[in-house]
């Protein structure tokens, strides 16, 4: 038989067990393998679960705060909001004290009322900044309506040196019922309903 009559056929190498050249895995490096895994999965999913509860927590706290403040009914110890002030243009002075204040939305109007001490000169000060001054306010005249009065738990009772104003502004800028305890001309407590119209 000639050469040409036998074809060479190759050495073939001795076949390794996962047919790839690698070795068989071993048990330790099959635990790292899935341990690793399971770590990237556990990254993958819990991250953002773990985000979406806290994010989902928040809000809720958020909307239950709201919720409260929403159905509060009548005065709250506490500032004002900057916003609010600035909407219902209530420039409470920086230095008033006992300042309480409550606010009401509805599809007519939406309304501010608000409490404070403050001085001779810081009364002053807020009905400038209001848009008025001291000579519009009328010894003896509560400005603020019954209803008004009803809804912050007001009373207006004989007794007290009364003083009070209305200032109006053109729409959509809000009007001010200002009536102030002016029985301590030196420590006056200011009592503001400011009503905008939408």
């Amino acid at each position: 038989m000639t050469a040409a009559e036998h074809p060479v056929v190759p050495r073939q190498s001795t076949p390794q067990a996962d047919g790839e050249g690698r070795p068989p895995e071993t048990r330790r490096h099959l635990i790292r393998r899935r341990l690793i895994t399971a770590t990237i999965i556990v990254l993958l999913i819990g991250v953002p679960a773990g985000y979406l509860l806290i994010s989902a927590g928040q809000s809720r706290r958020s909307g239950q705060d709201k919720a409260a403040e929403a159905a509060a009914q009548g005065l709250r110890a506490g500032w004002p909001s900057r916003m609010l002030r600035r909407i219902f243009e209530v420039p409470i002075p920086g230095y008033a004290t006992e300042v309480q204040y409550y606010e009401t939305n509805n599809w007519k109007a939406s309304r501010m009322y608000a409490q404070f001490r403050t001085t001779s000169a810081g009364l002053d000060r807020f009905l400038t900044d209001v848009g008025t001054g001291r000579a519009a306010l009328e010894a003896g005249k509560v400005s603020i309506g019954a209803r008004d009065t009803k809804i912050a738990g007001w009373y207006f009772g004989d007794g007290v040196s009364w003083a009070g104003t209305t200032h109006r502004n053109e729409d959509p800028r809000p009007t001010q019922d200002i009536t102030v305890d002016m029985t301590d001309p030196m420590s006056p407590v200011v009592y503001v309903v400011s009503a905008a119209t939408p």
